[in-house]
């Protein structure tokens, strides 16, 4: 049986080989996933590379990226990209967009993403998608003398945005088909992110129902070494707060003065990278102790029951989708049966 409102991220964390993704996205699909999201990386994650494999070993998982950039290629060249997936797939191709990490994008030579940039682009896509010729575009995007595909084209291919903000997610609504929010928000955050996105597409005159909106839910079951449930609960939260803390903190209302407390502590001052990646146990264990519980509780732990039970809640805060974040479908296997059994 096949769960259209369930997903997994593939090539999670630091694979060394993307080759990994073939028996992730394989078993995925027979596991009866709906979609098989990729956050692209600048490493071994090249995401028009992957997306063609991901389609080509499958035969009804969905394909989407979670996000890529905007302004890493060339707008024709990621056009006619969706469009071939879009036809190699028949149709279980989307495109993701996102922000990316401004200061890797500073250091690339590229300026910040803005919301008006991301709806230019969005445009563009539909306008090349439908065989227009697009002449001296300049727009927030960017100019461009001439942009064309194929005059006969008229495809329809999804785009999602990856949203954390209230602009990128009433971008969402009033121009995106789906929409997929952070990792540890809580369950206050994401209803209101659901509200803002319907109420968005609302205003737009569009169907507040048509854009999906996808938790993306950290689910690490209890049957996984703990020294890995650590990593991919403690160090991934203290990650994100050394990344963007302040807009975490800021979304979720969490109290600013604990995020200063985290960042005081000597042990996360002396990281010498992201915790996900560098620090020790023994460090993680200790960050445990400086994060608050209920910082720590927007996820599925525990028994794979109880994951179950937690990712069937979040459709109580209006979500289409989760995204079964921080685990492969082998390690998801156990908690997808049990939410066969409670459909």
């Amino acid at each position: 049986m096949r769960y259209p409102e369930l997903g997994f991220y593939t090539l999670g964390g630091q694979p060394t080989s993307p080759r990994e993704m073939f028996d992730e996205v394989r078993l995925g699909e027979e596991l009866g996933f709906g979609t098989a999201f990729l956050s692209e990386r600048f490493s071994i994650k090249e995401a028009a590379s992957l997306t063609g494999a991901m389609g080509a070993v499958t035969t009804d998982l969905r394909v989407a990226t979670a996000a890529t950039n905007h302004n890493t290629r060339h707008p024709a060249v990621t056009a006619a990209w969706a469009t071939t997936m879009h036809r190699l797939t028949e149709g279980r191709f989307t495109l993701g967009l996102g922000r990316g990490l401004a200061p890797q994008l500073r250091a690339f030579g590229l300026p910040p993403v803005t919301t008006a940039q991301l709806e230019d682009f969005i445009g563009l896509m539909r306008r090349l998608w439908r065989g227009e010729t697009v002449v001296d575009h300049d727009g927030p995007a960017g100019h461009w003398p001439a942009l064309k595909l194929d005059p006969t084209f008229d495809e329809d291919i999804p785009i999602a945005l990856t949203a954390f903000g209230p602009q990128t997610l009433a971008l969402a609504g009033r121009a995106a088909d789906a929409v997929v929010l952070h990792t540890f928000f809580t369950d206050e955050t994401t209803a209101r992110c659901v509200r803002t996105v319907r109420e968005a597409a609302e205003r737009a005159g569009r169907d507040p129902a048509s854009v999906a909106v996808w938790s993306c839910f950290a689910t690490v079951p209890d049957h996984l070494p703990e020294e890995v449930r650590l990593k991919r609960t403690v160090a991934r939260l203290a990650t994100y707060l050394q990344v963007y803390g302040d807009l975490l903190v800021r979304t979720n209302d969490w109290d600013p003065a604990d995020l200063e407390r985290f960042r005081a502590d000597p042990v996360v001052a002396g990281l010498g990278g992201w915790a996900d990646i560098v620090a020790t146990r023994e460090e993680i264990e200790h960050i445990a102790t400086v994060l608050p519980d209920d910082w720590m509780a927007p996820a599925a732990t525990g028994s794979p029951e109880r994951c179950a039970k937690a990712v069937a809640a979040q459709f109580d805060l209006g979500v289409d989708g989760v995204i079964m974040h921080a685990s492969t479908p082998a390690e998801l296997a156990p908690v997808v049966e049990n939410y066969r059994r409670s459909a």
